[in-house]
């Protein structure tokens, strides 16, 4: 069984405080917070996603898996820290060297969060290999960044399963989660790549029915 991280991006305004509450009675694993910068990506999504973030702490215990899509990633870590979120993900392509990325990894430990890099479906994972050890997990994007709803890249996959095989091959323990197109007929295929955590948006927040999607994802 995999766990779920539901993207909370396309929670309309008026329904947020309900939605979140309905997702944790429907079982979801994380929230998970996409925080873009309208500069790494097009969109801008700081305000909205602090704001959701907010609520939710006030109102349930389900962690927060916070996902920066930005260039300034210290400065977007900073405003989060005060909110205890579980994991803290930024992209390996929004650093400028190997030590600005050892550098955050430790910061977000110091800060007793869970450190995890992510990275674009045309990175290649010997960027990043060198940092598994220090990390609890990789987010491998299945999509480009930056939008909700678009469909998952096949060639994810591959570099999935090569990321299950190395971390086996070395006795390490970093988590794999997967972000972009993850729906009922796709989780199947990315599941069998050895993921441990499958975020997943539309698919759940546009289902009539939260807790018969999440269980859906989670064991089907």
């Amino acid at each position: 069984m995999i766990e779920i991280s539901t993207s909370i991006l396309t929670v309309e305004k008026e329904k947020a405080t309900k939605t979140f509450y309905d997702l944790e009675v429907a079982g979801t694993d994380y929230y998970h917070i996409d925080i873009m910068d309208g500069k790494f990506v097009e969109k801008d999504t700081r305000e909205m996603m602090y704001e959701y973030a907010s609520t939710i702490k006030h109102i349930s215990n389900i962690p927060l898996d916070v996902h920066f899509m930005v260039e300034d990633i210290k400065e977007n870590i900073n405003k989060y820290i005060p909110l205890s979120p579980s994991i803290i993900t930024f992209h390996y392509e929004a650093c400028k060297n190997d030590e600005e990325v050892i550098e955050l990894i430790n910061y977000i430990k110091e800060n007793n969060i869970k450190p995890a890099i992510s990275i674009k479906p045309g990175t290649d994972l010997e960027s990043i290999k060198k940092f598994l050890p220090m990390l609890h997990m990789v987010l491998i994007m299945t999509v480009e960044p930056g939008k909700g709803g678009q469909k998952l890249i096949p060639e994810t996959v591959a570099k999935t399963k090569e990321l299950k095989k190395y971390l086996e091959e070395n006795n390490l323990e970093t988590y794999i989660e997967v972000d972009g197109g993850v729906n009922k007929d796709t989780i199947n295929m990315v599941k069998e790549a050895g993921i441990d955590i499958a975020v997943a948006g539309s698919a759940i927040i546009n289902a009539k029915d939260f807790k018969q999607e999440i269980k859906e994802l989670k064991y089907c």
